[in-house]
């Protein structure tokens, strides 16, 4: 239903064109009104035809200077809140699209740093292994070069001890004894 465009203007003429009617049809039948005592005849003359012709003079002047300016006004602002829409639309649509970009880069970001925090884990864990055994290597090479030394001198304690065992057998006779054996 267009009511700005063509059917506007058809029911336009429709409506003045069924004014001119009803006037002509009162003119003839000569529109009378009587009442009580008196009454009021109303009978059209050539003024008529000035008053229609004024009716849509003026109709048509403020249909130039007031009408169509107005519904262009209208349509222009109805343009441009349809443009103002659209690009609400457009910038939501690509608000949307960059925060799921965002989100999804986020999710990467996050996947990839665990990722590489489980790798540095494993190779933490790897060096510590590594640095435990280098320490375990070295506690046993020096734990079996100690025992070595203790071997050693246990053999030369014994030694020394081997040769005084007759002076220390014969000291602890005399003691025991009280004399000399």
């Amino acid at each position: 239903m267009r009511i700005f465009g063509l059917y506007r203007k058809c029911s336009t003429v429709l409506l003045m064109t069924l004014v001119i009617v009803l006037l002509a049809a009162s003119l003839a039948l000569g529109v009378s009104e009587e009442s009580g005592g008196g009454g009021i005849t109303v009978i059209p003359d050539e003024s008529v035809i000035i008053q229609i012709a004024n009716f849509l003079l003026i109709i048509w002047i403020l249909n130039l200077i007031l009408y169509r300016p107005i519904r262009n006004i209208l349509r222009q602002r109805k343009e441009k809140i349809e443009g103002l829409e659209l690009r609400i639309e457009t910038y939501n649509e690509n608000a949307k699209e960059k925060d799921d970009a965002f989100a999804s880069g986020i999710k990467e970001a996050r996947t990839k740093g665990l990722k590489e925090k489980e790798t540095l884990l494993q190779a933490a864990v790897e060096e510590e292994k590594q640095i435990i055994e280098n320490v375990n290597a070295k506690a046993q090479a020096e734990l079996a070069e100690i025992r070595k030394k203790i071997a050693k001198d246990t053999e030369a304690a014994r030694v020394s001890l081997q040769e005084k065992v007759d002076e220390f057998a014969d000291d602890i006779c005399q003691k025991i004894l009280g004399r000399t054996v």
